[in-house]
């Protein structure tokens, strides 16, 4: 698409939406978007850009022959009048997965999918690529240290994508990850979600299956080879696609410090716990496909952070580490608490996990989290009620969590100033916390209760 293209957001404010308006915008086109409501830190970012809209709702004025294209984010509605005018008019209307695509036909296009462990694997193969300066479009869900912005468009080969499996938009129920046709896919792991979307596990497996089907002849596919069903997705038939399987790569855990043992060198990482290294591993395979050696692999790896709010720490001193992690669903809840645990082998784990999405304040699905929070000391589960209205779904008690979670000595809380109160209360000596959510514990500052806690 040349420059001087005139282009408007429905739902601006997204995550992933206000990142692609200002990568346009830099790239030289005319970005106009709007949105019911915008959040930080999309708020505080698009009106850094000059792109925050003047006013909350929608605006049919915002709809003439004048746009090149219309981008329609999720949080939108079908029956938006904005969508509706636009649709009336004929006017160019992308996904944001089928405008990325329209982006990087003539690049070579890199998909990183599965249930888990997609925005941390993304994120390593651009912190790779970018430490040997090789040029690369992206598209990831989480912020990186390094980068300024979560998407790039430029003239650059290759594109790195993170890839969802959630719809696409509001008129479109495709799977995003379906949308961008990989030359190169990975999938990291399969585990039920999305119950709005996929009300059955073989639904929801499908979407992957024909993920991996898509890959075409002469492209390759990577698969964690441990988990059972993306092994037998990986391993199926596909003439002329090279199948890359991996599995957690050989290290060892001293004084709470996680290193990589090749043959007799041992590399120091930043990051922990058994998904971090399966995430690594699979990020090689890929890596290995576009020229980056083993070699390169390890030094750069060392300086690897990790994505923001995947087990990022938040404060510590020489007695307790706080971290925060984008974990809810049930086996990223499971993977990560034993994560902690064995980085920490001699102190004691209290698990904070806060029920947010959709599933996981769906009555019909807490079954999936039995056993998930086994490994922490003490496991504290926390939903808001608000929240399980506004997403017009039925009451759940705290009860029915401590049912479903079947774990010894879980608390529930439903109150967001208790669970404070209950924190600040534990006695910290020798003991770690890891707060859990893809929400923000209804705007807990994590700072302020980190510094009254240690």
């Amino acid at each position: 698409m040349n420059n001087n293209q005139r282009i408007h957001f429905i739902a601006i404010g997204g995550s992933i939406m206000h990142n692609l308006a200002i990568a346009l915008k830099e790239k030289g086109h005319q970005v106009t978007g709007s949105d019911d409501e915008v959040y930080e830190p999309s708020k505080s970012r698009l009106d850094a850009h000059g792109l925050l809209p003047s006013k909350q709702g929608w605006d049919t004025a915002s709809i003439s022959e004048e746009l090149d294209a219309v981008i329609l984010g999720m949080h939108a509605r079908a029956d938006n009048p904005e969508l509706l005018k636009a649709q009336e008019m004929g006017l160019k209307i992308y996904s944001f997965p089928e405008y990325i695509y329209e982006q990087s036909k003539n690049k070579q296009r890199i998909v990183i999918a599965g249930s888990h462990g997609k925005t941390s694997i993304t994120s390593v193969i651009m912190h790779v690529l970018q430490f040997f300066d090789r040029k690369f479009d992206y598209a990831v869900g989480a912020q990186l240290n390094g980068f300024e912005n979560m998407v790039k468009i430029t003239d650059a080969p290759i594109i790195i994508i993170e890839g969802d499996e959630y719809l696409s938009s509001p008129i479109d129920r495709t799977p995003k990850f379906l949308k961008y046709h990989h030359h190169i896919g990975l999938i990291s792991g399969i585990s039920w979600d999305h119950i709005n979307v996929f009300p059955t596990e073989e639904e929801y497996v499908k979407q992957f299956e024909l993920f991996a089907d898509q890959t075409p002849k002469s492209g390759s596919l990577a698969f964690y080879e441990n988990d059972s069903m993306t092994m037998m997705l990986g391993n199926k038939e596909r003439p002329e696609v090279v199948k890359i399987p991996y599995t957690t790569l050989p290290h060892t855990i001293e004084n709470s410090k996680t290193y990589l043992t090749v043959e007799k060198e041992n590399y120091l990482l930043k990051v922990f716990g058994r998904h971090n290294l399966q995430n690594l591993s699979g990020a090689k395979g890929v890596l290995g496909r576009i020229g980056i050696s083993e070699e390169q692999f390890y030094e750069a790896i060392q300086s690897f952070e990790g994505a923001s709010r995947r087990m990022e720490k938040v404060a510590g001193n020489d007695n307790t580490t706080v971290y925060r992690d984008y974990a809810h669903a049930p086996s990223k809840v499971q993977a990560t608490t034993l994560a902690v645990k064995e980085q920490y082998p001699e102190r004691e784990l209290v698990a904070c996990l806060e029920l947010h999405t959709f599933s996981s304040l769906n009555k019909d699905f807490l079954s999936q989290y039995k056993d998930t929070m086994k490994y922490a000391n003490k496991p504290v589960v926390y939903f808001n009620p608000e929240t399980v209205a506004h997403k017009q779904l039925p009451a759940i008690t705290k009860e029915d969590i401590k049912t479903n979670f079947a774990t010894s000595q879980l608390e529930v809380f439903d109150n967001i100033d208790e669970l404070k109160t209950f924190l600040k209360a534990q006695k910290w000596e020798n003991k770690n916390l890891i707060m859990m959510s893809s929400g923000n514990f209804n705007d807990l500052d994590m700072n302020e209760l980190s510094s009254e806690i240690i």
